[in-house]
C-alpha cells in the first residue's frame, strides 16, 4: 500500500477494483552482495559503470535553472530544470529520459550555505517537487534548515513530468464504485484476480516492457546521483519519508561514499525477504491497531462526535455505515471500497482524524452528503485523475518490479485469509492493490542487500511506535544496517511522516544533525507530539 496525502478527499489510488489510497563527480560504488548471483552482480556491475558515465556527463552539464512553467504552480522564487539520465543503467549511451526538478535557493548567508537537501516523500509514486515551498510559506520546522541549504525537489522516474507512465486510462481509475475489497464468494475473488492479471498487461501496454523494466529502486537511486551531479554537489544530502527511507537504504549502500547527511523519516523495513510482499502483509496488521487508536479517540471524544463512547461502538457504527454502503451506494457512487479509501487517511495521518470523525459524525446525524462529497470520486478533476492514476501506476512498477512475487494464488489467497480474520481494515483491499505483481508481465528483480560500505556518514533515523504503513520494526532493521546511524523514538504516536510534525525533542536533533552533523550519544526516545483536538 503507497503513502497517501490527503486533500479534501484521499487521493484515488487503487487496482484491481479495489478503490485502495495507497500508499557528481562519478566515483566508486559499493560492490554488490556475495550471495548474489553471478548474472546479477555482473548487471550490478554493468549498472555502477553506467551510473558513473551518466554522472560525469551531468556535473559537466548542469542544470539550467529557470522559471517553472505556469501549468505546474510553483511560483518564483522557485525554479525548475532537468536533468537527463538513461532509462537502462547498463547501456548509458542508450534511450534517454529528462527527470523534473525544482529548487529554491538557501536563505542564508552565503558563509551559512552547505550545499543542497534533496527530498523524496514515498510512495513509491510521490512527487518531491512541493518540497520547496516549505521554505517560500516559512514553515517554522524548516527555517533553519534553510538558512544552510537550497531546498531541491525532483519527480523520481516515470512519476508527474518524469517521463510519466500509465496502467490503465485515468477516468476508468477513478471511477466508482468498486466492487467491495473484502470477497463474500469465490466468484468475487476471481473477478478481482482478473482486473489484477488485466491492470498488470495493462502497464506493459501503456508504459512499453522497456520501461517497466526499468521502474526499480535501485534505478532511482542512480538517478538520484546523477541529480546530486547535475548540482554540482560532491556527496549529497537526503531527506527521505516512507517509500522515500527505502530509497536512502538503496542510495546509501550503492553509494556510500556519495552521502554527506541522512535522514529517513517513518522506515520501510530493508530486509530482503520483506521487499515488497511481506511488507504489505506486514502494514494489514498495523493499520488494524492504527485504526482502533483512532476509534480510540474517536469514544474519548463523544461529546464532539457522538458516534458512542467506547471503541466497540465506534466499530460498529463503521461496520453498519459499510454495509449500508454494500446495500447502495451514497449516492450511487461511495460503496465500501470508496469509504475504505478515504477513512484509511486516519490510520496514516493524526492530521486526517478530526476531518473524518466529523465526516463520520455528521453521516450518522443524517447528513450524507458531507461524506458523499468527501469520498467519491471527481470525475471532472481530469488532471488530478491523471495524478492519481499515474501514482499508482509508479507504485505497483515499481513494487512488482522490485523484487519476486509470489505467483501462487493459493498462497495469496490462504495469507490474506487468515490475516482478514483479526485485521479485517486493510488486508483484502491491500491484496487486490498489489496482485497484478502475481502475473507481472516483466522479469522480477532481487533486492539489494542493504548494508554499510565504506565511507557511509552516520545516519539519523527517526520512527513513531505506532505508525501503520512503516511498522517500528523497519526503523530497528535499517539501523542494525546502517553501522553508527542514530534512532530517535516517537513513543506511543503514529502518525505516518515524523519530521513534518511539531514535536520539539524531535524537530531540534533534526536541526542539530543537517546543521552540525552532530547526532546524540545514544538513540533518543521522544514523548508523543500532541494529539489532535476536535
Amino acid at each position: 500500500m503507497r503513502d497517501i496525502r490527503p486533500k479534501n478527499r484521499a487521493l484515488a489510488l487503487g487496482s484491481a477494483g479495489a478503490l485502495v489510497t495507497a500508499t557528481l563527480i562519478a566515483g566508486a560504488v559499493a560492490a554488490p552482495s556475495a550471495s548474489a548471483s553471478a548474472g546479477t552482480r555482473h548487471g550490478q556491475d554493468s549498472a555502477a559503470r553506467g551510473a558513473a558515465v551518466a554522472a560525469e556527463r551531468a556535473a559537466k552539464a548542469g542544470i539550467d535553472w529557470q522559471a517553472c512553467p505556469a501549468d505546474w504552480a510553483l511560483a518564483a522564487p522557485v525554479q525548475c530544470g532537468w536533468v537527463t539520465v538513461p532509462v537502462d543503467y547498463t547501456k548509458p549511451d542508450g534511450k534517454k529520459i529528462k527527470l523534473a526538478v525544482d529548487r529554491v535557493g538557501s536563505t542564508g548567508t552565503a558563509k551559512e550555505r552547505q550545499g543542497s537537501l534533496v527530498y523524496n516523500p514515498g510512495g513509491p509514486g510521490g512527487s518531491g517537487m512541493r518540497f520547496p515551498l516549505r521554505v517560500t510559506t516559512k514553515n517554522p520546522l524548516w527555517v533553519n534548515t534553510s538558512k544552510a541549504y537550497d531546498f531541491v525537489g525532483f519527480d523520481p522516474r516515470g512519476v508527474g513530468h518524469s517521463a510519466p507512465i500509465s496502467c490503465v486510462d485515468p477516468q476508468e481509475f477513478v471511477k466508482a464504485p468498486k466492487a467491495d475489497p473484502v470477497p463474500d464468494t469465490e466468484a468475487d475473488k476471481n473477478a478481482q484476480r482478473k482486473l489484477a492479471r488485466e491492470y498488470a498487461d495493462g502497464c506493459a501496454e501503456r508504459t512499453g516492457r522497456t520501461m517497466l523494466q526499468q521502474m526499480t529502486t535501485p534505478n532511482t537511486a542512480r538517478d538520484l546521483d546523477v541529480i546530486r551531479a547535475a548540482l554540482g554537489e560532491k556527496k549529497l544530502n537526503y531527506l527521505g519519508v516512507s517509500y522515500g527511507t527505502y530509497l536512502g537504504a538503496v542510495y546509501g549502500t550503492l553509494f556510500p561514499g556519495h552521502l554527506r547527511r541522512m535522514v529517513v523519516d517513518s522506515v520501510v523495513n530493508p530486509a530482503r525477504d520483506n521487499i515488497w510482499y511481506e511488507a504489505n502483509l506486514g502494514q494489514d496488521i498495523a493499520f488494524e491497531g492504527r485504526w482502533k487508536d483512532w476509534e480510540d479517540w474517536v469514544a474519548k471524544n463523544d461529546a464532539a462526535f457522538h458516534l458512542g463512547t467506547t471503541r466497540a461502538a465506534v466499530q460498529a457504527k463503521w461496520l453498519q455505515l459499510r454495509a449500508t454502503a454494500k446495500q447502495n451506494p451514497l449516492g450511487g457512487t461511495v460503496g465500501p471500497a470508496e469509504l475504505i479509501s478515504y477513512f484509511q487517511s486516519a490510520p496514516y495521518y493524526d492530521s486526517a482524524w478530526v476531518p473524518i470523525a466529523t465526516v463520520f459524525s455528521k453521516y450518522v446525524a443524517g447528513d450524507t452528503q458531507a461524506l458523499i462529497d468527501a469520498a467519491a470520486p471527481d470525475l471532472s478533476d481530469t488532471a488530478g485523475n491523471i495524478t492519481a492514476e499515474n501514482g499508482n501506476a509508479v507504485y505497483t512498477a515499481v513494487e512488482c518490479t522490485d523484487a519476486k512475487w509470489p505467483t501462487s494464488w493459493r498462497k495469496w489467497d490462504k495469507d490474506n485469509t487468515a490475516l482478514n480474520k483479526q485485521y479485517p481494515f486493510m488486508t483484502w483491499a491491500n491484496a487486490w492493490m498489489n496482485l497484478p505483481c502475481a502475473t507481472w508481465p516483466v522479469k522480477q528483480q532481487s533486492p539489494v542487500e542493504v548494508k554499510t560500505g565504506k565511507g557511509l556518514p552516520r545516519v539519523l533515523i527517526v520512527q513513531s511506535t505506532r505508525d501503520a504503513a512503516t511498522p517500528y520494526a523497519g526503523a530497528v532493521e535499517l539501523h542494525k544496517r546502517f553501522k553508527g546511524s542514530r534512532l530517535i523514538t516517537e513513543k506511543d504516536a503514529g502518525s505516518h511522516g515524523v519530521t513534518g510534525l511539531v514535536n520539539p525533542c524531535i524537530n531540534t536533533r533534526v536541526d542539530t544533525y543537517l546543521l552540525t552533523g552532530v547526532l546524540d550519544g545514544s538513540d533518543v526516545t521522544c514523548t508523543p507530539h500532541a494529539t489532535p483536538k476536535p
